[in-house]
């Protein structure tokens, strides 16, 4: 018995080792197989965008707005870079271009979209809201919707959506001028409703104007739950990010408020990112009572889940992303860092698709 015992240690020791080196293997491969399936489970739709701004979707068709002047159409795998033909000279400065784009509810019937653009007009640069129409492959500018909207060198705002009330939403920045968010006779820091045939809806909050909400920074996103509740995002000054819940006719405040500071006759945000954080949010859908934001500075998508009240961050490997589109199984993203500000990965900037 002395002689078998250190023989049956050592088989033990051997034995345990080796169970433990195993597990360690298959706890090592069940993160490879994880981490595997998470990348395989975003499908990358397009690549080689040039800075791209807006998705927009048609049955199965995709319409991608560029900056610097096209759309690109991705229809059943082939990708067909379509020319924008404007009235103006679009802008080249940080941030401009051909920005907000929405396919109008009947661009099945009559090939008309909304665009929003900057331009330059001698030595002056403005954003304009026009209809485009598409013959040919190419894209026409054929109304002007509203004119010579203030651009500064940034804050240019540009999202451009269609509501459940069937009304044309726009997001315009205070061209960096602060003082203009509340200022009720000019169209920079607001939110616009517009009729679709450009008229001002006779609903909206203040006679004769577009104006829906005012005090916005730099708004770049909108979406709409389903009851109609309808959300924003906003850049704010460095940090103090807002994701808001926009109400007809409110002041949300900026440039007298950011962040969590509140002043009577202003609304706080929902959700902010902190004085000393920011994600630069910009496009933003909803689903399932959750808020998908796209974030550029925080090169991820936020998750907000309205009804717990908590936020979360996922797809944090494509770099900046810019907008967000959801429909029943999907989340369509855009990456942007061909803008000047990102690390461009191999044929960036891309379309991707991930399981909701």
């Amino acid at each position: 018995m002395k002689r078998v015992m250190p023989c049956l240690l050592l088989i033990l020791v051997l034995f345990v080792a080796c169970t433990s080196s195993n597990d360690n293997e298959r706890s090592e491969n069940e993160k490879t197989r994880s981490k595997s399936t998470r990348n395989t489970a975003v499908e990358i739709i397009a690549d080689q965008l040039q800075t791209p701004w807006s998705i927009q979707k048609n049955g199965t068709d995709f319409y991608i707005a560029e900056r610097p002047g096209n759309i690109v159409k991705i229809a059943e795998g082939t990708v067909e870079r379509q020319q924008v033909i404007l009235k103006k000279e679009l802008s080249t400065a940080p941030e401009a271009g051909l920005l907000g784009f929405v396919l109008t509810p009947k661009f099945a019937e009559t090939n008309v979209a909304f665009a929003y653009y900057t331009y330059v007009e001698g030595t002056e640069q403005f954003n304009r809201i026009v209809t485009l129409k598409l013959s040919d492959n190419k894209w026409l500018e054929t109304e002007l919707i509203i004119d010579q909207i203030k651009s500064g060198t940034y804050h240019h705002g540009g999202r451009l959506k269609i509501g459940p009330d069937g009304k044309l939403y726009a997001t315009v920045g205070d061209a960096t001028q602060p003082s203009l968010a509340q200022r009720l006779d000019v169209q920079e820091g607001k939110i616009l409703r517009i009729n679709l045939d450009g008229s001002i809806p006779n609903d909206n909050p203040f006679p004769q104007s577009y104006v829906y909400s005012y005090g916005h920074r730099n708004p770049q996103g909108l979406t709409w739950s389903m009851d109609g509740t309808m959300y924003a995002s906003e850049h704010g000054n460095a940090a103090n990010d807002e994701i808001n819940m926009i109400e007809k006719g409110k002041n949300y405040g900026w440039p007298i408020i950011e962040g969590t500071e509140k002043q009577q006759g202003m609304i706080t945000p929902l959700y902010t990112s902190g004085a000393s954080n920011t994600w630069a949010p910009s496009g933003i859908a909803f689903a399932d009572d959750h808020l998908y934001v796209a974030s550029l500075r925080g090169t991820a998508v936020l998750v907000f889940d309205l009804k717990k009240d908590k936020q979360k961050k996922i797809l944090s490997e494509f770099g900046r992303i810019r907008d967000i589109f959801v429909d029943d199984a999907f989340l369509y993203f855009i990456s942007n860092n061909t803008d000047g500000r990102g690390n461009p990965q191999p044929q960036d900037d891309k379309l991707y698709r991930t399981p909701l």
